[in-house]
């Protein structure tokens, strides 16, 4: 029964795509994409969940990093990278940039990448080390597998350039609804994670349609969705959600490259979850929403290319003393008391604690249609909202989760609420203080900004 659902949804999706498609291509376009599976060889300590105590048990499904690169009549181009993977860290976004810029002539503002933030991916941030008690194995593993991702992203760029061709490009979207804001009200002025239907969500699903102008075929499908890849938490690699959807877009498309762009969707979970028939379901439910995009009137899109990127001082807030340091580092909470000893550590080595993080935020427009908002970190759902109003472009795409994910980055409303993504999380990534509260106004003011130079 479930392979005879799954064809007839294939056939569902096939029927859909070869529907209502105009080959017309919008001037001057040329677009070229490459894919390479990623998942970890040797099988390494897996990403996501702090109660994980080993490392990965198998396969379930490759994980994969795409790469699409397009050029204006102009011959400015840009390059998209995304990946199935929890984090990218800065260190690798920072290589990766200047190895494109110097192989193939892409300059860091016009490189974004973006990952899923499967919590079944591999671990490759180096501090998290410090949670296991074979800290140098782990310590070696994640040097190797970043240094393995940096030649990886920069070779699929070069080889989605070499594979470059005649397209249009076009805007579509639809809309998707397994994502639920996941901050419910406890009732004790505090917050559970658990589905929460009344709060904000986004639930769009924006479609960059990448045809060839000659053969009639889709040669890139970008889409996003504003959901956390949480579906499942077992001890295998797995894509989640967006690697399903990926799959099920590819099948219906022969010869396509689907790419998945996360949006902000710090706050919100997929639901139901913990099992791998969710996962799949939620995988053909955003599929098919992109399917649904596809049949939609689309906005044909012009050059030029546009972008800029800066890495603004997220400040923090009020740093701890030493006293206070002290007395955490005798706390009964664990988490708590091994940050408090390390960062007396730094204080101990004569480094003084950070008073702001290198946040990146970058802003990519297509002509005067289409505005690419990526932020860095696990941005909540209100900058998306609040972005779309404020940007008065025809077309504004919000994403997190880009360039670095270092991360929550809380509204002003959850900063006062608090919670785990109002500050409680940054505790794991050894991180002095929560942002300093006006975290919001800094990095919408940094997009205005960013975006003003544009015209």
């Amino acid at each position: 029964m479930k392979t005879r659902i799954a064809a007839l949804f294939l056939l569902t999706l096939a029927g859909l795509s070869s529907s209502g498609q105009d080959p017309a291509a919008s001037p001057g376009w040329k677009a070229g994409a490459s894919s390479a599976v990623i998942t970890p060889e040797p099988l390494m300590w897996m990403a996501g969940y702090a109660s994980r105590k080993e490392p990965a048990e198998g396969v379930e499904t490759d994980l994969f990093a795409k790469a699409l690169v397009l050029e204006d009549a102009e011959g400015g181009r840009i390059a998209l990278v995304t990946a199935d993977l929890v984090s990218v860290p800065r260190s690798v976004r920072l290589a990766t940039a200047e190895a494109v810029q110097k192989a193939h002539g892409i300059p860091p503002e016009r490189l974004l990448i973006n990952v899923s933030h499967t919590h079944c991916g591999p671990e490759m941030r180096i501090w998290r080390a410090w949670h296991s008690d074979d800290v140098e194995k782990r310590e070696r593993e994640a040097e190797a597998y970043c240094s393995f991702l940096e030649k990886t992203f920069t070779r699929l760029v070069g080889e989605a350039l070499a594979n470059r061709v005649g397209a249009s490009t076009r805007y579509v979207h639809s809309k998707c609804g397994f994502a639920m804001n996941r901050r419910r009200p406890d009732g004790k002025g505090g917050f559970s994670n658990a589905p929460n239907p009344d709060g904000p969500v986004d639930h769009r699903v924006p479609v960059l349609q990448v045809r060839s102008t000659t053969g009639d075929r889709n040669l890139a499908i970008v889409f996003g969705y504003a959901c956390h890849c949480t579906t499942l938490g077992h001890q295998k690699f797995n894509g989640d959600y967006a690697g399903y959807a990926q799959t099920e877009i590819e099948r219906a498309h022969p010869g396509a490259t689907a790419l998945f762009v996360n949006g902000c969707s710090g706050d919100q979970n997929p639901y139901p979850r913990r099992e791998v028939a969710y996962a799949e379901a939620h995988g053909r439910s955003l599929a098919l929403a992109v399917e649904t995009a596809l049949q939609t009137p689309p906005r044909e899109l012009a050059g030029p290319i546009r972008a800029a990127m800066r890495e603004i001082p997220l400040k923090f807030d009020t740093l701890p003393t030493r006293d206070e340091l002290e007395v955490r580092a005798k706390s009964a909470d664990k988490l708590d008391a091994t940050l408090a000893k390390h960062l007396l550590g730094e204080l101990d080595a004569g480094r003084a604690l950070p008073v702001d993080y290198p946040y990146p935020v970058q802003v990519i427009r297509l002509g005067n249609e289409l505005t690419l908002v990526a932020l860095g970190g696990e941005v909540v759902v209100d900058y998306s909202l609040r972005l779309q109003r404020e940007i008065r472009d025809p077309v504004v795409w919000v994403a997190g989760y880009s360039n670095d994910v270092m991360t929550y980055i809380p509204s002003r409303r959850i900063w006062e609420e608090g919670g785990y993504e109002g500050g409680d999380a940054m505790k794991w990534n050894l991180f002095p203080a929560r942002w300093h509260p006006e975290v919001e106004e800094v990095v919408v003011r940094a997009v205005h900004e960013l975006r003003a130079t544009l015209d």
